[in-house]
């Protein structure tokens, strides 16, 4: 039987696997990366480290699977609104410019004097995205941005290198344009208008394809470095969180999912484009899934700050493999609201909508709160956040009645339970969390032809648990916390502004 390899180039690490045509995984690899910061408010990555990871990965996945030469297509999905650059010969320009890092808050202040129109062709205001970024290298980093001959998202890279493409063949998948904040997306096209507008060099802009698209073949060396067969044809792939919501089988309108990983992102999938041009808040991308988009928001970092709990103030659990549990178990016994304390979960900026000086808060903090209190309170802010989404996914036609968990948060039934009971709707976790390379998988078997039907796949692939259903009375108390939480959110932004002018931010 045909097997095909996805690998989900993460934040934190890279994971492959290799999946049969019944979506079985037959083998699976992973491994972390390095994310550096060398400058507060700088977040960088290797896109070579990064490409080392994904041979690393695919070749003990094939290994374990014994299946090598039953490899029928290949493809990737990777992390979606941070930008890496090559140069003339297809190697990196410049470090990857990762979506934690927000140096280019200066750009996003500029382009945002053109919010509306911006997300009413690309789908996203800007924030922590391509456009911005792009913009700083063009006007920041001169010297750099002449070496740079195309900006590229980490898939594209790993995919073009494996395939030996000319730096002019370099590509980004549709999946990926809302993010940039220079295209027509609902045209999967580049737009003249923002191009023009924010006087970006059109040169740099690789070209725009299909998830589906066969974009070349593994060369001798890639598939001496892998172990994958010479000649096996690579897919575009997609991005992670259109990946993510594929192996969910999230393929239809009003579906919704939860993605609780290093970002905390809520999304649900609609029947045809919808920007936020009211709220500049959900944005609107493709859907891996033709004619389908994905409303998604999410949090810089929301699972990064579950870790720094754990690192910084669990101290005596951070090397437990335990922790979470742990921490699970003291946020459990503490009664829904924690005593009255909220926390704000922008512990790396404001994203959606675009609050690049927001930052992270506890707020009611007294001598009486212990670290359940302060853990549970953690878990809760995503969840209001979510909900704020949810009422805007609700104010675009989406008749919300469950989301499907996926990510490592997902194996937290506290957590779960929570956002079942604030946001009012059942919450339903995933059984097979490797959604991103299952997706992959899918979307290789599918390029090659030996899947028709993507979405059908898709929904056979993946298994739920029974649905957390949200207890009428903590809705109830939630709802009264909701409304302090929304008040104190709206409240907040002067002081992140003015902290942020005090410390040069």
């Amino acid at each position: 039987m045909t097997v095909f390899v996805g690998c989900d180039l993460g934040t934190m690490g890279t994971k492959a696997a290799v999946v049969d045509l019944s979506g079985q995984i037959v083998g699976e690899a992973f491994e972390e990366v390095p994310l550096r910061t060398p400058r507060p408010r700088w977040a960088e990555q290797d896109l070579e480290e990064i490409e080392a990871s994904a041979y690393r990965t695919i070749g003990r996945a094939l290994e374990a699977s014994g299946r090598a030469r039953d490899v029928g297509g290949v493809a990737f999905s990777g992390q979606m609104s941070g930008i890496g650059t090559i140069d003339a010969d297809f190697r990196p320009a410049t470090h990857f410019d990762s979506w934690l890092d927000s140096r280019c808050t200066p750009y996003i202040d500029e382009m945002s004097e053109h919010a509306a129109r911006v997300v009413e062709l690309s789908g996203c205001p800007p924030t922590y995205s391509h456009g911005p970024k792009i913009v700083w290298w063009q006007r920041e980093r001169p010297d750099d941005f002449k070496r740079i001959e195309r900006f590229v998202v980490p898939g594209a890279f790993v995919a073009g290198r494996m395939c030996g493409l000319a730096a002019q063949d370099a590509f980004i998948d549709r999946t990926y344009l809302h993010f940039s904040n220079l295209s027509d997306t609902a045209a999967a096209t580049w737009s003249d208008e923002l191009i023009d507008e924010f006087r970006v060099d059109r040169r740099v802009l690789p070209r725009i394809v299909d998830p589906l698209d066969i974009v070349g073949e593994i060369t001798p060396q890639a598939a001496e470095a892998t172990g994958l067969p010479v000649g096996t044809p690579v897919a575009a792939g997609a991005g992670d969180q259109s990946a993510a919501s594929l192996g969910a089988g999230v393929v239809s309108g009003g579906q919704a999912f939860d993605s609780a990983g290093t970002a905390s992102v809520f999304a649900v999938c609609t029947d045809g484009y919808q920007p936020d041009t009211a709220n500049l808040t959900l944005t609107s991308g493709h859907s891996v899934i033709a004619g389908k988009f994905i409303a998604l928001a999410f949090i810089n970092g929301g699972g990064l700050a579950l870790r720094w709990f754990r690192d910084e103030i669990a101290t005596d659990l951070a090397d437990s493999p335990n922790a979470y549990a742990e921490l699970d178990r003291l946020a459990g016994a503490v009664e829904p609201g924690c005593g009255g304390l909220l926390w704000f979960p922008h512990f790396q900026g404001g994203v959606l909508p675009p609050q690049p000086r927001a930052r992270g808060a506890w707020v009611g903090l007294t001598a009486g709160h212990e670290r359940g209190h302060m853990f549970r309170a953690l878990l809760e802010g995503i969840a209001y956040e979510y909900a704020v989404w949810a009422e805007l996914a609700r104010g675009i036609g989406q008749d919300l009645h469950e989301a499907r968990a996926l990510g490592g948060g997902a194996a937290s039934p506290l957590w779960n339970g929570i956002k079942a009971d604030v946001l009012g709707i059942d919450w339903v976790p995933t059984l097979r969390q490797e959604g991103g390379v299952l997706a992959d998988a899918l979307i290789a078997a599918a390029a090659t032809g030996h899947v028709d039907d993507l979405a059908a796949t898709a929904q056979e692939w993946q298994e739920t648990t029974e649905p957390i259903r949200p207890d009428p009375d903590r809705h109830a108390t939630y709802w009264t916390l909701r409304t302090a939480y929304n008040e104190l959110r709206n409240q907040l932004g002067p002081v992140y502004a003015r902290l942020g002018s005090l410390v040069g931010r």
